[in-house]
């Protein structure tokens, strides 16, 4: 595990203590990529697929991540982050461990939001995540979340 994704995971257990208790894990944060991994036993459901609040959780947990992660790469460390808004769909179930993933999005869209931070203190950033299963190419879950940043 890297230093980054050591970092991350600590920070996780420590100011959001549902994450401890839902197994998550980060798998690693390579080239702007984030991704974590759900085990299905502390998420599972009475059919035994993985649970749609466990996965709303890892898909907004893992934009987050993602998000706290490059203002930590970017030298901004003096906001906030919350989730404003998210729409989320299910194609698929999970029926084992869990994959969730968070890519960068376009630079010119970061270069945006981050300008109009340091200029208002205040920013939204919308991020796109995906849950597989693990070992899987198709999407079990599809996220669309509005984060913001403040002061």
């Amino acid at each position: 595990m890297s230093s980054a994704s050591h970092y991350l995971e600590s920070v996780l257990h420590r100011d959001i203590p549902l994450t401890h208790e839902m197994g998550l894990q980060v798998l690693d944060w390579q080239a702007q990529c984030l991704r974590l991994r759900l085990p299905l036993e502390p998420n599972v459901n009475h059919k035994s697929t993985m649970f749609g609040g466990s996965l709303y959780c890892g898909a907004v947990l893992v934009g987050w991540g993602w998000l706290h992660l490059r203002l930590r790469e970017a030298g901004i460390d003096d906001g906030h982050i919350v989730i404003q808004e998210g729409a989320i769909s299910y194609p698929l179930p999970v029926t084992g461990a869990a994959i969730a993933v968070c890519e960068a999005p376009e630079d010119k869209v970061w270069k945006r939001f981050v300008s109009t931070y340091q200029r208002y203190g205040r920013a939204r950033l919308s991020l796109h995540t995906r849950i597989f299963n693990e070992d899987a190419e198709a999407p079990a879950v599809e996220f669309d979340g509005q984060y913001v940043l403040h002061r």
